[in-house]
């Protein structure tokens, strides 16, 4: 009984962290419209923005996309920002934002209007999320040369191509979810 008791207790926080973890799916969920509204608004496909945050800050789960709202591992300007973790103050470069749709718009406004990106959005529309990646990576935003099939990858395995249709499919799109 003792052992019983022991093991539960040991296993007690584990299952409490774990259960606050998002999945790839909740993390659609909550932050599917943000992504459709940046769309929009940017021309930048809901199915990019998604699949780069999911991508690059697992799904919500990184350090950065936790403490600072970061989902894109963007570096700040010269402002030094802290947070803390396993209660030691960590100072960053990295920029934090007031929501999950501040950095969403941050990085629609990078690839919208820093001239290494600005030119994707004459190029590719916002049906074309394969161009879209390639392109971004193309022009220098990942080192990694197989970034692009990494985020292509999550955005076939997730349907979030269908984030990128007209508004006058949004019926269809809460079919299909």
């Amino acid at each position: 009984m003792k052992k019983l008791l022991l093991v539960t207790l040991l296993l007690v926080p584990f299952l409490m962290a774990s259960a606050q973890k998002n999945t790839p799916q909740s993390y659609i969920d909550q932050f599917k419209e943000d992504a459709i509204r940046i769309m929009h608004e940017t021309g930048v496909p809901a199915s990019i923005v998604l699949g780069v945050a999911m991508h690059e800050s697992g799904c919500g789960n990184s350090a950065l996309a936790k403490n600072l709202n970061n989902q894109f591992g963007v570096k700040g300007g010269s402002r030094i920002v802290y947070y803390n973790k396993h209660n030691k103050k960590v100072n960053t470069a990295y920029k934090k934002y007031g929501s999950v749709y501040d950095s969403f718009e941050d990085f629609a406004r990078i690839m919208t209007e820093r001239q290494a990106f600005s030119g994707l959005s004459d190029k590719f529309t916002h049906f074309d999320y394969q161009g879209w990646a390639h392109g971004i990576q193309k022009h220098g935003y990942a080192h990694d040369r197989r970034w692009s099939k990494y985020v292509l990858d999550i955005i076939d395995k997730y349907h979030l191509y269908l984030f990128d249709e007209k508004p006058a499919n949004q019926d269809q799109l809460a079919q299909n979810n």
